[in-house]
């Protein structure tokens, strides 16, 4: 089993995700994707350490821009490997709390991914 075919096969899930669908994250649900995705895809186009953000936080009026650098930075230093099993993990969590046939197909093919 990879992680790393996982982490996609689970991208892939939240990206697809209808917005009127069973499974509805939460702000703080997406904040927490967005973030673990820049980390771990980051690191998988760049060398060690190119997944942490390094760029300059966003304005006082771009809400929306520094809610997800903070959300970038709080997760500065964690490995690929980390990154990629947070937000499986997350995405698991919700899915098992939707309780529906579609959430549990999905489960299955995210623990399939190899």
């Amino acid at each position: 089993m990879s992680y790393e075919a996982q982490f996609n096969k689970a991208v892939e899930i939240v990206k697809a995700l209808p917005k009127d669908g069973p499974v509805q994250p939460t702000q703080d649900d997406q904040l927490y994707f967005y973030s673990y995705f820049k980390q771990g895809a980051l690191f998988a186009l760049f060398p060690p350490n190119l997944g942490d953000n390094d760029t300059t936080r966003p304005g006082m009026f771009d809400f929306v821009g520094k809610a997800k650098w903070d959300a970038w930075d709080k997760v500065k230093g964690t490995s690929k490997e980390d990154a990629c099993k947070k937000y499986v993990e997350r995405l698991i969590e919700l899915l098992e709390k939707a309780d529906d046939p579609g959430s549990k197909a999905h489960i299955e093919e995210i623990q399939a991914a190899t």
